[in-house]
């Protein structure tokens, strides 16, 4: 028997572990082969004794008879060292998800073969992820619990929001939680209302879950939906624009100092009109920024690789700091 096909068998029997019965339709999408191929395999499985029931008649399929299970003998070394790297253990704390978290690995471990049961300590000796940026203390906010029950319970919540000095009382759907820099985010539906919105999981007041259950939205993708709103937040606050003239050196710089997808495109604007810039290799660029005192911080970074042409009052600020730099370093200045 070819590997390709043991991995196909394998995959057929955790799939019809985890359903009461498939059809040969869903299978055969599943396992991504032809109806005859899944008819082909359920034979074979059931020749090498895992009883596999082919149920007749119009919405016939396929079932596992007498609560059969299978150990997980399909896995290679690296697959299953990888079910072990697949959370953030700090995140998982913070949701009150450990101790779940910690049963469903030893429920796995316990499955694996004697040959693999050191994937779970080898993985985590070797790889272990950390959400949060440096240098900051982000406390999990203390009704993150409870907003993460209701999102795995598809439960509606009356929620209180912290808006600014105001409150404002909002039900929700809560349709997932994401991670960012340290920071928890609900991305959640108004009843009613088709267009989702994030809100800070820090900023709520009050949650509170009822027995009332919404119909989640299929359609919906919560990591794309993500990261097309994150797109769309860093071109918001990026309004204001700056005139800079830039180094080969802080070209180079430049989309490690301010938003790199701002910074790309500016460069790339540049690159169009001026090809390859000035005689000493310099390019000006126009860039977006969120505000003058937040472009004071970044372009400060860049040193003496970039110029700031306008606005006026930003240039006037750098030469200020530049004579004061001057008297620090110059002539007759000793440490």
């Amino acid at each position: 028997m070819g590997a390709m096909r043991a991995a196909r068998l394998i995959k057929m029997v955790l799939l019809l572990q985890s359903r009461p019965s498939m059809t040969a339709a869903e299978l055969a999408r599943e396992l991504e082969v032809s109806e005859r191929t899944v008819t082909r395999d359920a034979q074979a499985l059931s020749e090498a004794g895992v009883p596999v029931y082919a149920d007749r008649g119009r919405v016939g399929g396929y079932r596992l008879v007498g609560g059969y299970r299978t150990r997980l003998t399909g896995l290679a070394r690296g697959e299953a060292e990888a079910l072990f790297l697949s959370g953030v253990p700090g995140a998982l704390r913070e949701m009150g998800l450990e101790d779940t978290a910690s049963a469903a690995r030893l429920k796995v471990s316990a499955a694996l073969l004697p040959s693999l049961r050191d994937a779970p300590r080898t993985a985590a000796q070797r790889f272990h992820l950390d959400a949060p940026n440096w240098f900051r203390e982000a406390p999990a906010p203390e009704l993150l619990p409870a907003v993460a029950d209701a999102v795995w319970d598809d439960r509606r919540v009356v929620a209180r929001y912290r808006r600014g000095a105001t409150e404002v009382e909002r039900e929700l759907e809560p349709y997932g939680l994401v991670l960012k820099a340290g920071v928890w985010y609900l991305c959640a539906r108004v009843p009613g209302h088709g267009a989702f919105r994030v809100y800070r999981v820090d900023r709520f007041a009050l949650v509170g879950a009822g027995t009332e259950r919404f119909e989640r939205d299929p359609e919906f993708d919560l990591p794309a939906f993500w990261e097309e709103r994150a797109e769309q937040f860093s071109r918001s606050i990026l309004r204001t624009e700056v005139v800079v003239r830039l180094s080969p050196e802080g070209r180079r710089a430049l989309p490690h100092a301010v938003d790199p997808v701002a910074a790309r495109e500016a460069l790339a604007e540049a690159a169009g009109a001026d090809g390859e810039g000035d005689g000493d290799g310099w390019v000006t660029v126009t860039l977006p920024v969120e505000s003058e005192e937040v472009a004071r911080t970044q372009l400060t970074a860049l040193g003496p690789e970039a110029e700031v042409l306008a606005p006026a009052s930003l240039r006037e600020w750098f030469a200020a700091q530049a004579v004061r730099l001057a008297l620090l370093y110059g002539p007759g200045r000793s440490a």
